[in-house]
């Protein structure tokens, strides 16, 4: 197993708001059907990413998580094909938090979980995958298990995770950044993404590539402001999510806001505002969370609890 480098300590916030904060996040990363111990059993089992990994680090910060899972499903949605598929096959107008859970869920299983059932999780969306096919509207038609639109998805969420993490919480040097990608590709190719990339300059690559297919779309709006709505925090901090949206839109390069119209005043945030989520970003990154799957891999391993909370400056 890999040595767990180290960093300032981890902190807890006072007792009920820690306890509440815990709830939260257990709430909104355990769908129906999901067991209470499926990130701290088998004991031992390793996990697709390694322990110490830069997955393990950008993935602990459910702000930054939040964040760039919206840059993320923007760049998706950009993705004509993409987009038909999405809008017309899941209910994420109807139950976004639901949506939103699911796919959580599914990405700290596959950076958090036990090999075994992370495997067994991506064996079922692939079964799911392969009897989603539709029409794109204005012609053409799509496959959910189309490799090449997988791969789409899989560069989609890593350049959003890494982007919202580098750019809130802590900056990552280029070998830990290219080694980021690199931990993605063990359960890309499970889900048969098997031309994801696996560093930064091949990151870019796909970005450059998918440049000519991605166009502006009413959803992507509609899709925004759905982020900003939904319930997803306590009604008293909820209008922090449009702040957190608009980040998202931050994080994605300056040629597709352009191109998606996600410019101008709309999509600017007051400096008072953008210090304020920043600190937010920075304070979740060593926020000891008892209940985030990372913890619960680590008590898998035998590793202190803590663990998850020192990776990063010091590496």
């Amino acid at each position: 197993m890999r040595a767990m480098p180290t960093a300032p300590a981890p902190f807890r916030l006072p007792g009920p708001l820690h306890r509440r904060v815990e709830t939260l996040l257990d709430g909104l990363l355990r769908p129906p059907g999901a067991r209470a111990d499926d990130f701290t059993t088998p004991a031992g089992e390793p996990a697709l990413c390694a322990a110490g990994s830069p997955a393990w680090q950008v993935f602990r910060n459910p702000v930054t998580v939040f964040v760039g899972g919206v840059a993320a499903v923007v760049l998706e949605l950009a993705e004509p094909r993409v987009r038909a598929g999405v809008w017309q096959h899941t209910r994420f107008r109807e139950e976004p938090l639901a949506r939103m859970g699911r796919t959580g869920y599914a990405a700290m299983m596959t950076v958090y979980g036990p090999r075994s059932r992370a495997e067994a999780l991506i064996a079922g969306v692939n079964r799911r995958h392969a009897g989603v096919t539709g029409a794109v509207p204005g012609g053409g038609a799509y496959r959910a298990d189309d490799p090449a639109l997988l791969a789409w998805v899989q560069a989609t969420a890593s350049y959003g995770f890494l982007q919202a993490y580098v750019r809130l919480a802590q900056p990552l040097d280029a070998a830990r950044r290219d080694a980021f990608y690199a931990d993605g590709l063990p359960a890309a190719r499970l889900y048969g993404a098997h031309d994801a990339p696996g560093s930064e300059a091949a990151l870019e690559t796909t970005l450059e590539r998918w440049r000519p297919l991605l166009e502006p779309s009413p959803i992507v709006q509609e899709f925004l402001g759905i982020v900003a709505r939904m319930p997803a925090l306590p009604a008293p901090a909820r209008p922090l999510q449009r702040g957190l949206a608009v980040l998202a839109v931050e994080c994605l390069p300056a040629w597709v806001r352009e191109r998606l119209g996600l410019q101008g005043a709309s999509w600017t945030l007051s400096p008072l505002l953008r210090a304020a989520l920043v600190r937010l970003a920075r304070g979740a990154d060593r926020l000891a969370l008892s209940t985030h799957p990372g913890v619960q891999a680590c008590r898998r391993l035998g590793l202190p609890d803590d663990a998850l909370y020192r990776l990063g400056e010091g590496d």
